[in-house]
């Protein structure tokens, strides 16, 4: 268990790899998971469509998680919820979007309405001690997505999923990089930032003028 006055950060799944997206932030001797997703089995997982992330270390101190918050809705981060829920047993926050998908997937693991889904608005702020958590919103493929500047009497971590700065987005509003520039401003201990091709050198281009040529071409 991390220590009182200490502000830790563990990687379940998602970290170096697509898909099963689980991170625990961990201070004040509470836990908070950040996304749970699942992967989708290939050629070299034969039988096996879903695999989800290992969560042992969390399960073993279950007593300590406060709480699950949803970054956005595609399946690699909220689609281990209906799996892994029953070992939590704890609330989860989300933005509508994601919210509202969440519902009608539980139905198929048999939770209904078993699992305390809490809504937060786009932008958004919500506490659950000892972590104030602020949401922000980021340009991705997906409505709502939001980045987490997670607070803590420690400091303050930016955890940010899959984004793209885009001043054209076809789904949803624009990444607020004025809300990125006052947290950044305000002090922040540090990035945690695992976005598909975040490596690849470049910049990509907007949607906008890409949904321009495919209606020329079509």
């Amino acid at each position: 268990m991390n220590k009182p006055d200490e502000l830790v950060f563990l990687p379940l799944g998602g970290c170096g790899e697509i898909g099963m997206n689980m991170g625990l932030y961990g201070y004040g001797g509470s836990w908070l998971m950040v996304d749970c997703g699942v992967t989708f089995g290939d050629d070299l997982t034969p039988g096996v469509d879903v695999m989800v992330p290992d969560p042992a270390f969390i399960v073993a101190s279950i007593d300590k998680l406060v709480g699950i918050v949803v970054t956005h809705a595609h399946e690699d981060h909220l689609g281990g919820i209906p799996y892994l829920w029953r070992q939590f047993n704890c609330p989860v926050f989300a933005t509508p979007f994601a919210a509202g998908l969440l519902r009608r997937k539980l139905p198929e693991t048999g939770l209904g309405d078993t699992v305390p889904i809490n809504e937060v608005k786009p932008g958004g702020n919500f506490s659950i001690s000892p972590f104030d958590v602020s949401l922000i919103n980021l340009a991705h493929s997906v409505p709502e997505t939001q980045a987490l500047a997670i607070k803590t009497s420690a400091g303050t971590i930016l955890h940010v999923t899959d984004w793209k700065l885009d001043s054209e987005p076809l789904v949803g509003p624009a990444t607020d990089e004025a809300a990125l520039r006052k947290i950044g401003d305000d002090g922040v201990l540090a990035l945690m930032c695992d976005s598909t091709n975040v490596f690849v050198e470049g910049r990509t281009g907007s949607e906008g003028p890409l949904r321009k040529s495919l209606i020329d071409v079509v």
